[in-house]
């Protein structure tokens, strides 16, 4: 080739290859500027989850405190209803004890006492246990529940 004919295909040839350069970057900051847009709108959408399983674990351990509080409180009155009645069961031993004719008299009536509470004590017990059982178990539900579903979701969001 001459050096005329070189001189006149170089500038072509440097325009094309700044125009292919210039078309490729634009290129790249336009697919660029999309996944960062994408990537945004995920981040923005996996907070808003978070944010929201968070809420409502949140709302559960309430809910839960709310049940532990209204069984806590029966199981206060059960207790104090069974001190109360404890305590007059024992004023009238006493007197029944007291207004006894003989020493034999006292002592049937001491063992027959101590048979009665005995038995009060224990179906008492029973009953104690079994609402404090009743108040733990439907205290965690509202938490158990709320981890399921937690389970669930973030089963979803990694999927």
């Amino acid at each position: 080739m001459t050096t005329q004919a070189k001189s006149k295909t170089e500038p072509k040839v440097a325009d094309e290859a700044v125009k292919a350069t210039a078309e490729t970057y634009e290129k790249v900051v336009e697919t660029t500027k999309a996944q960062v847009a994408k990537a945004n709108e995920a981040v923005a959408k996996g907070y808003d989850d978070i944010a929201a399983m968070q809420k409502e674990g949140m709302d559960a351990f309430i809910k839960a405190g709310e049940i532990w509080a209204k069984g806590a409180e029966d199981l206060g009155k059960a207790y104090f209803a069974f001190v109360q009645e404890a305590a007059e069961s024992g004023s009238e031993a006493t007197k029944a004890i007291l207004s006894a004719k003989s020493l034999k008299d006292v002592f049937d009536l001491q063992g027959e006492i101590a048979r009665k509470n005995f038995d009060k004590s224990l179906s008492e017990g029973k009953k104690f246990s079994e609402l404090s059982i009743k108040v733990v178990n439907e205290t965690f539900q509202p938490i158990q529940k709320q981890f399921a579903a937690a389970v669930e979701k973030a089963g979803k969001l990694a999927a």
